[in-house]
């Protein structure tokens, strides 16, 4: 998609011409209160449209969602296992070059995989290389909720480091988890793939806009959400946009793209907030408070500042992201 494409594109996203839209995910789905999943699927088929196919994970957004025998699903899907999400849209995809190559399929069909941190950042991470190692044109889509949510909370690698997890509780032995989270878009940007991007759903014409644009490469895309949990997170339901908000105000969850190679910042905080005005309104994080785990707290705002001024350095040098 050229600049000028893309501009109009973004210009386009007004409210009252997406709430007009039809929607392709139904109500009536199972998905917790408060929770952003749903929120990003609603806003990536906004920029699909209907000729799409869909291969989930298993994870928090197949369960609610196709809970037998319903399905609040209005485009094709598939429930693939919690390890190939990737592999199985790369199937799809290669038997729809075929068919399209023989005259049997004529319109443009996208291909969306899409899992949460577990599925991707973890158990998924080798079907996922290896479709973005052989350029299936198809975009990925990580929810990332920061944990395995659906089976109970437990710690992942996407998972920062002090919250509190079912398998990395906070306590006596230990404060949280002891490490920080994995740099997942720094590593699927390492298979030079042509689109690599950050997103948030309470900024829905950042998030459209991308997946717009991951529907133009030729090629593969990948787009990682960070998706709030009240479960997991410990938060009010009704917290969930002001929580994404917050992340990239404090660039924690800084909104950037990798186009062919061109790093780009598409969010700049005109005041930078400090992370602790994330991490004070959930509960996974109470624990640090204490003057015994304070020193977590500066440990996070150290890393966040040291990985955003990085960012910002390397789009002002114009160096690849990684």
């Amino acid at each position: 998609m050229s600049v000028v494409a893309t501009q109009v594109a973004t210009k386009g996203l007004r409210l009252q011409d997406l709430a007009k839209q039809e929607e392709l995910l139904a109500s009536g789905h199972s998905a917790c209160a408060g929770c952003a999943g749903t929120n990003i699927i609603r806003q990536v088929l906004l920029a699909t449209g209907r000729d799409v196919v869909f291969s989930t994970a298993t994870g928090c957004m197949e369960v609610v969602t196709t809970i037998y025998p319903n399905t609040a699903w209005r485009v094709p899907f598939i429930h693939s296992a919690f390890e190939n999400a990737a592999a199985t849209i790369s199937g799809v995809e290669a038997a729809y070059r075929v068919l399209r190559d023989r005259g049997k399929i004529k319109k443009d069909i996208n291909f969306v995989a899409f899992g949460g941190d577990g599925g991707t950042y973890d158990i998924g991470f080798q079907a996922l290389s290896g479709a973005l190692e052989r350029g299936h044109k198809f975009i990925y889509i990580c929810y990332d909720n920061e944990a395995y949510m659906n089976t109970g909370t437990q710690r992942s690698s996407a998972t920062p480091l002090g919250a509190s997890t079912t398998t990395a509780p906070a306590g006596k032995v230990s404060p949280g988890k002891t490490q920080h989270r994995k740099d997942m878009t720094a590593v699927v940007a390492a298979h030079r793939i042509p689109y690599v991007a950050q997103a948030a759903p309470h900024n829905y014409r950042d998030l459209i806009s991308k997946v717009k644009k991951a529907t133009e490469v030729d090629g593969p895309a990948f787009i990682n959400v960070l998706s709030t949990c009240p479960r997991g997170w410990q938060t009010k339901t009704e917290d969930g946009m002001e929580l994404t908000r917050l992340a990239v105000e404090t660039c924690y969850w800084p909104l950037f793209e990798i186009d062919h190679g061109k790093l780009k910042i598409n969010y700049k905080p005109k005041e930078k907030k400090p992370i602790v005005e994330w991490l004070k309104i959930q509960g996974r994080f109470k624990h640090l408070f204490k003057p015994e785990n304070e020193h977590i707290i500066k440990e996070l705002q150290e890393e966040t500042d040291r990985r955003w001024d990085e960012l910002l350095r390397k789009e002002a040098a114009g160096l690849p992201y990684i």
